[in-house]
């Protein structure tokens, strides 16, 4: 399928605020869902509805066999083994399982870097001595600060495969073989941002990463189900966060065991319906090719760069480069601290989606940009012209507050 063609897949492009068409540039935060989606998780509850791995009758059993279908595509998506993938609430809760259950102590050593989530910083500061690489003069990683802070033999290093802000793409593969090479680390991958586009994809049978967390809602998918990969090796070693109903093979007075892996993981009612539309995402991810995905994630991201650099009340965080880059853009309006008048501008009078804020990444936007930035992130449905269209707006916008 052409990519731009697929707009028409998308029902809330079809809205209009203000006789405007929307142009929604905040897939960074959540990606929009095509009618695939919607009709798989309607479809299971006005055909079935019911509970899974309980019930004996016809209606759970075939609820059940279509929600472990899903788990063996996404399984089949990253060359993993079907008990390698753990249902999750999503990245978050993903990220939370692994800090939790490793049992690190307060001086181990976690490597991880100064452009990443809120998500994958948090729970490892937490739980141990967390380190955080820096970025170059360019805006990008600083491999050399990586390599060196390798020496101090870190328990885990914590990769985000694609930074929500700055939208540069990691060499997770020269990254991970480095880690392993220096200390064994344990290496766990943040995929939420890069997992939505078909040539990031990875594969665990040729990376040797021992954990990868994603979402559904940031790749065509529903919010509230998300998922973690573990070597099996790890899963079993992994401490369980929650306990409860669907997790046990067997509860007495005197103690109880725990299930197999993945579903020891998974204890209550799993969010079905969305897993049922995480699977039917996955299946129209699947219709796009890993070089027409690059080429439009390349098109987007050099039209977002030349836009910025182009305007001199603007500031762009990250590198000038188009490659290994995804289609994100944070952006400092010079002379502008409170950005919120500008996105409900944008969104009021120009039909234009995009965000303000530290967009959960406040160490790197303060220390990089000084503030809050605005954000725009493009994705399958987008063209260079709906991001030449917020520019236009923008300058508009910024001309009648007389900042330029």
């Amino acid at each position: 399928m052409d990519l731009v063609s697929c707009k028409s897949d998308f029902p809330v492009l079809e809205r209009h605020i203000d006789e405007q068409k929307i142009t929604y540039l905040d897939s960074a935060a959540t990606s929009l869902k095509p009618r695939s989606v919607i009709e798989a998780m309607s479809n299971y509850y006005s055909q079935n509805g019911v509970n899974i791995h309980r019930g004996k009758y016809y209606l759970s059993e075939e609820a059940s066999d279509s929600y472990e279908r899903v788990r063996y595509s996404i399984a089949q998506y990253l060359g993993a083994y079907g008990n390698e993938i753990v249902f999750t609430k999503g990245t978050t809760e993903a990220l939370n399982m692994v800090a939790y259950g490793l049992n690190l102590q307060s001086d181990d050593i976690v490597v991880g870097f100064l452009d990443s989530h809120h998500a994958q910083m948090l729970p490892w500061r937490r739980a141990a001595d967390l380190r955080l690489v820096n970025l170059n003069d360019e805006g990008g990683i600083d491999l050399d600060h990586y390599y060196g802070l390798l020496k101090l033999k870190p328990k885990v290093v914590v990769l985000t495969h694609c930074s929500n802000v700055t939208g540069t793409v990691a060499p997770i593969d020269q990254m991970t073989k480095a880690a392993k090479e220096a200390c064994d680390a344990i290496v766990v991958v943040d995929a939420a941002q890069s997992m939505p586009h078909p040539h990031l994809r990875i594969d665990v049978s040729k990376l040797d990463v021992d954990f990868v967390a994603f979402s559904a809602h940031k790749m065509l998918g529903p919010t509230g189900v998300g998922c973690l990969y573990g070597k099996s090796a790890r899963l079993n070693e992994l401490r369980p966060l929650v306990v409860g109903g669907g997790m046990v093979d067997w509860v007495d007075m005197e103690g109880s065991q725990e299930r197999k892996i993945p579903h020891r993981f998974e204890a209550g009612t799993p969010a079905i319906a969305s897993t049922l539309g995480f699977g039917a995402a996955l299946n129209y991810l699947k219709q796009f090719g890993e070089e027409a995905s690059l080429a439009h994630t390349e098109e987007l991201t050099e039209a977002i760069i030349k836009g910025a650099l182009a305007r001199d009340y603007i500031q762009l965080l990250g590198t000038k480069s188009a490659k290994n880059r995804c289609a994100i853009g944070s952006l400092r309006i010079k002379g502008c601290e409170d950005l919120s008048d500008i996105a409900r501008s944008l969104s009021d009078s120009y039909g234009i989606m995009c965000r303000t804020g530290h967009m959960c990444a406040q160490p790197i936007v303060d220390q990089q940009m000084g503030g809050e930035v605005l954000r725009i992130s493009a994705y399958i449905y987008n063209t260079t012209e709906e991001i030449d269209r917020f520019y236009q707006s923008l300058d508009e916008l910024v001309y009648f507050l007389g900042l330029v």
